[in-house]
């Protein structure tokens, strides 16, 4: 299983942003610091604020934040909420489909991968806080 961009990127946001609880970042700003492109950046970055994981905060003296405190972001919602699907397999136009053991298989799989995602937060990625915030200063 291999998550997209917009997940690895998704995830990226809320790092930098509980990394520095309570202030506000640019996207530009976390766009510089990972080194990607604002403009996909400025997509994931609507699409978190539209489902609540982070805040935006219009004007001049504006930016985005976390929405919720880092331990009540879990990795397993916010995977779940940016990936399309999770079918590792089509089997839809398969011949042996009907008769086949490995889509039960490939589905006991994810929702072992889910179980793991669910027991973990956001919070859990910060374990060394200041290690990433000097990271954050050197790539910014």
């Amino acid at each position: 299983m291999k998550l997209s961009l917009y997940t690895d990127y998704s995830l990226r946001v809320l790092i930098h942003l509980g990394t520095h609880p309570g202030e506000l970042a640019s996207i530009a700003q976390i766009a510089q610091a990972y080194g990607i492109s604002h403009s996909h950046l400025t997509k994931v970055v609507q699409d978190l604020g539209a489902a609540g994981y982070i805040e935006t905060v219009r004007g001049r003296n504006g930016g985005i934040r976390l929405g919720r405190a880092p331990a009540k972001i879990g990795l397993g919602e916010v995977v779940r909420h940016t990936e399309a699907h999770f079918d590792l397999v089509d089997c839809s136009g398969c011949l042996i489909a009907p008769a086949c053991g490995l889509p039960p298989i490939l589905a006991e799989a994810t929702r072992a991968f889910f179980a793991v995602l669910d027991g973990y937060t956001v919070a859990d990625l910060l374990g060394k806080q200041r290690a990433l915030q000097r990271l954050f200063a050197v790539g910014g």
